[in-house]
């Protein structure tokens, strides 16, 4: 923490039978000087996905979807229209959007949108409002040619299961993957809404790049793909239900088929990286990561082990750990080479792109 100037940080590392670690460290609030605690709430990022691509996959299991399905068969409105005006999109399946594989251009690497952003971070942006910005862009690749981080693709699929549920996606989310699997310190918000306590979050991506607390910006246009909040000890939880499809009670969450569908990982063309449907593998761990301004999260499993491992970090300053790629990798990185030696947390910093790596200084990280 001191090496990379982090407020604060909690970790949570779980054994199956027995042994665990659950910390927190450094401040919550640098304003006040409130300790960050293991209890707070916090904005999860990329995360977010692994629970949209959960409420796809429910309706997979109910019939109203099917993986290899082009998506354009179930997209109605406006959207529809837009999207097939790109030239390819008629080809991009329900499953490619899930696995990074769609070709679709991803919004947060337009820089005229990161630009109104940043001039604006509490502006909210809607799901149409952001699809329009990927689907005025040609497609970057044929679609299933390769593997290619878009958060554009998960807001996408979230539009998809409002329209063929006929209710806002946190709803479905709360009735068909929270409330199922016992996580009632998690949701996706409508607005800036944070529950307390919370973690304040810091970053510069703001206007005129001074440091500021981000923890009241709408995180709007992360959608589907990156606006939910939760806690260590909800991530605790999923965890296992992510990787299994089970509840803690052993309910099933999805049925087994499709639950095989979502774990088959196929290469990303980074080491050590695979990419299933919205989840990722990092050397044996299963989850994601996330990030955004202000907060940076881990949530992952180590099946092999029966171990799950939480990172919650109260900022996305990454510039002096780009080695690591961000700070919650930085951490993962530290605590798996003490804890899980043979499955370390290493992702490459590529592998989890900002916005615009390379074009925009301090531009809002895109969740990896």
């Amino acid at each position: 923490m001191r090496k990379a100037d982090i407020p604060g940080v909690g970790v949570g590392l779980w054994f199956e039978g027995g042994g665990s670690y659950e910390r927190a460290f450094g401040t919550a609030d640098t304003g006040t000087g409130t300790p960050m605690k293991t209890g707070l709430h916090t904005r999860i990022g990329s995360v977010t996905k692994t629970f949209t691509i959960t409420a796809v996959l429910h309706l997979v299991d109910q019939g109203e979807l099917s993986l290899d399905a082009p998506v354009l068969r179930y997209l109605r409105g406006p959207l529809a229209a837009q999207l097939g005006k790109v030239a390819g999109a008629d080809k991009v399946t329900v499953r490619q959007l899930a696995e990074m594989r769609s070709g679709l251009f991803d919004y947060t690497s337009d820089t005229a949108w990161l630009a109104e952003l940043q001039a604006d971070p509490t502006r909210g942006w809607t799901p149409p409002e952001v699809l329009g910005v990927a689907f005025a862009h040609p497609m970057d690749f044929a679609p299933g040619a390769k593997w290619e981080y878009s958060n554009t693709n998960t807001v996408l699929l979230g539009v998809l299961v409002e329209q063929l549920s006929g209710r806002s996606l946190a709803d479905y989310l709360r009735d068909h993957v929270l409330e199922p699997v016992g996580l009632a310190d998690t949701a996706l918000p409508k607005g800036a809404e944070i529950p307390s306590p919370y973690a304040h979050g810091y970053t510069t991506f703001s206007p005129g790049g001074k440091l500021v607390d981000a923890s009241s910006w709408k995180p709007s246009w992360g959608w589907a793909a990156g606006a939910m909040t939760s806690t260590l000890d909800d991530l605790h939880t999923w965890v296992p239900a992510l990787t299994s499809g089970r509840t803690a009670g052993g309910d099933p969450l999805l049925r087994p088929d499709t639950q095989a569908e979502r774990m088959r990982v196929l290469p990303t063309g980074y080491p050590g990286v695979g990419y299933g449907l919205g989840i990722a593998e990092v050397n044996g761990w299963v989850g994601h990561n996330g990030e955004l301004p202000g907060y940076e999260t881990i949530a992952a499993g180590l099946p092999k082990d029966g171990a799950v491992l939480v990172v919650i970090v109260n900022s996305d300053q990454d510039d002096a750990v780009k080695d690591a790629g961000s700070l919650s990798s930085l951490i993962g990185r530290t605590v798996t080479e003490i804890a899980t030696p043979d499955h370390v947390w290493s992702l490459p910093a590529a592998a989890q792109p900002d916005a615009t790596p390379d074009a925009t200084p301090g531009a809002p990280a895109s969740g990896g």
